[in-house]
């Protein structure tokens, strides 16, 4: 149970605008329907750490219509510096040239869910079809090979079916390994393809404009992959829980996906792979393998992998987040056009 008190906002109707009374989440005038959004928006601020003030507050829609939204709500500040920084002659990815791994084969045990957790609904659609739809919507995608067991596909079709045209589309089957997988999903991408990009579909929250960065830097450099520096100490230890060491945090990073290679890099990493029987964990270490650089582009927090309840519930909360301010800032927009005329 919350028992944070903090500083956030919710949507409900002008009745409701009024202090909160209590820490569940819910109003005193609000309907019940409304609680489980109140839970979600505490969970996504309980993350984003914003506990400046000892009080919540309910604003009308009245008065949240007043307010500026802004249309990328998962953008960290330091991505959008990042981004403002790049000019864009040298970050420039042609159209089309980046086939996209969407690897969803994972079976998600720590879920204790009865399927695979990215089959899971996130407000009201699979966990992995977010993900799905960024990428169709990202203009230097022209590729989407999904990876998973055959029995999924179906449901796939039919978001598939809903991209643009210029997205060609296949399926490739699930290894034993990720790097199975990922190997794959390989052979299946376009021999024109620039770039291959491998995502976790499990990973819904991808903000297009990071992804965008992390495919410019691996045109650049040959490969990169999204990041965040890590937040906590973080210590070494031996067998018997004895610290060896206390790591230096500003050198860390928690890599996220996607990982973005350049296809025959790739291909000649999985050769390395197959000749020296390595196993890897992610995709970048291949390259790592070979000697090579691997640019870590920097991403959101908010990129979480799902892979418990928790993270479901925080994941809810950012997504209807997203949806109440692109739905604000859609009313203030015709709002304005109606002034307009």
């Amino acid at each position: 149970m919350l028992t944070t008190k903090l500083s956030w906002t919710h949507i409900c109707p002008p009745s409701a605008a009024m202090p909160l009374q209590s820490r569940t989440g819910a109003c005193s005038d609000c309907h019940p329907q409304h609680a489980r959004r109140h839970l979600a928006h505490q969970l996504q601020h309980v993350f984003r750490r914003q506990l400046s003030q000892p009080y919540v507050h309910c604003l009308s829609w009245s008065e949240l219509s007043q307010r500026r939204v802004s249309s990328r709500p998962f953008r960290s500040k330091a991505t959008q510096n990042s981004v403002l920084a790049r000019t864009p002659s040298d970050r420039h990815v042609q159209k089309g040239s980046v086939s996209v791994v969407l690897l969803a084969g994972g079976s998600g045990k720590r879920m204790k869910a009865p399927m695979p957790k990215q089959y899971l609904d996130l407000v009201g659609q699979p966990i992995a079809m977010h993900s799905l739809r960024t990428f169709g919507s990202m203009p230097e995608v022209g590729q989407i090979v999904v990876v998973c067991d055959p029995s999924y596909r179906d449901l796939f079709q039919q978001y598939l079916d809903q991209l643009p045209s210029r997205i060609q589309h296949s399926f490739a089957v699930p290894g034993v390994e990720r790097q199975d997988s990922v190997y794959s999903g390989l052979q299946a991408i376009r021999s024109e393809a620039a770039l291959v990009a491998i995502h976790d579909s499990a990973r819904p929250l991808i903000d297009p404009a990071d992804a965008a960065n992390c495919m410019a830097d691996a045109q650049q450099v040959g490969a990169a992959v999204l990041g965040v520096p890590v937040k906590p100490t973080i210590k070494e230890v031996n067998s018997n829980g004895m610290v060896i060491r206390t790591l230096i945090r500003a050198n860390l990073w928690e890599v996220q996906t996607p990982q973005v290679i350049q296809p025959d890099m790739l291909r000649e990493g999985f050769e390395l792979v197959r000749q020296k029987k390595l196993e890897v964990t992610d995709d970048v270490s291949i390259i790592e393998a070979l000697g090579r650089p691997v640019k870590v582009t920097q991403g959101s927090y908010t990129n979480i992998k799902v892979t418990t309840p928790d993270d479901m519930l925080v994941a809810e909360g950012f997504l209807m987040s997203k949806g109440v301010e692109d739905t604000l800032e859609e009313r203030q927009s015709n709002f304005s056009e109606a002034s307009v005329m």
